[in-house]
């Protein structure tokens, strides 16, 4: 994606279809499974999910790109207590990065990539993870806190 290639945050994306969604997702996750680090994280969160993981993924990225608002899970939620770190994101960003470079257009992989970036920093962030997490000093039951 070049510097003056502005990728427009509301609109849906030019160029994407159901079938391309499902292809990026059914191959994204096939190497998740193969990867040597992340499919066994995958494996033991999803157990005997995988369909139904799938599924929801597409949905997901349905509602990313198309605006499709099928997607109505809660993903920091669901992430939450899987012992992730920063790595585990860079690693699946650049799965990622690969695979829309291989099953889509270049603007059209520039839009999931971009997505894609702009989501697992929501989700490092969120998590507590890596250099933009928001590491706020708790509070004390009473300690000055104002209702």
């Amino acid at each position: 994606m070049s510097s003056t290639t502005a990728i427009p945050l509301i609109e849906p994306a030019r160029g994407v279809t159901e079938d391309m969604i499902r292809r990026l997702v059914e191959t994204f996750y096939e190497r998740v499974l193969e990867d040597e680090v992340l499919g066994p994280i995958f494996r033991l969160a999803l157990s005997h999910r995988w369909s139904e993981h799938l599924t929801i993924m597409v949905d997901f990225w349905s509602s990313v790109a198309l605006r499709t608002g099928r997607y109505q899970g809660k993903p920091q939620q669901v992430h939450r207590g899987m012992a992730l770190v920063e790595d585990h994101f860079e690693r699946w960003l650049s799965l990622f990065e690969a695979t829309a470079r291989e099953v889509c257009e270049p603007d059209v992989a520039d839009f999931f990539n971009d997505r894609a970036h702009r989501i697992a920093d929501s989700l490092q962030i969120g998590l507590g993870i890596g250099p933009k997490a928001l590491h706020l000093p708790s509070r004390a039951a009473g300690d000055g806190a104002r209702g």
